[in-house]
């Protein structure tokens, strides 16, 4: 990526950074720090921080991390700390419905489906996310799992 360019965090990336024991964090910590090394921007949305309050709070035994809305709340700021807001706007919406009927999009896939739209609207290109498969459907968007970040070399 070149320098000053913006790379959107999916969900699973802002979850798993946020929980140092999970087998994810050590690849996505390497990913982010090549990403800012190198001068990228890295994002969230309004879409992207709500399904990480959804999957933070959700308790353990229905898929989620079981946290407290205190402990939730605390890296949520983090987040917001952190990384950039790609705010939501009448554009974000419009798009999104024109994806969701341009793409066939059903379920709960309406959601990435948001990501994208928030993508083309702030001329995002790259997506991190676990889930790259999700994302292939939409045109123009490099879509990109950490494992494949290469890490910054070190220079001599």
């Amino acid at each position: 990526m070149a320098e000053g360019d913006a790379c959107l965090l999916d969900s699973n990336i802002l979850l798993r950074i946020s929980k140092r024991d999970d087998p994810h964090h050590p690849v996505i910590a390497q990913a982010l720090k090549t990403l800012v090394g190198q001068g990228v921007r890295l994002c969230y949305t309004s879409q992207t921080l709500a399904e990480f309050w959804n999957a933070s709070t959700r308790p353990l035994d229905k898929n989620g991390f079981g946290l407290s809305i205190a402990e939730t709340d605390r890296l949520a700021r983090v987040i917001e700390r952190d990384f950039e807001l790609l705010p939501d706007s009448r554009e974000t919406h419009e798009r999104w419905r024109a994806l969701i009927v341009q793409y066939g999009v059903q379920g709960v896939q309406v959601h990435d489906a948001r990501i994208a739209a928030s993508m083309y609207v702030h001329g995002v290109g790259q997506l991190l996310t676990i889930n790259v498969r999700d994302f292939k459907r939409f045109d123009n968007l490099r879509v990109t799992n950490p494992a494949d970040v290469p890490p910054t070399k070190a220079k001599p």
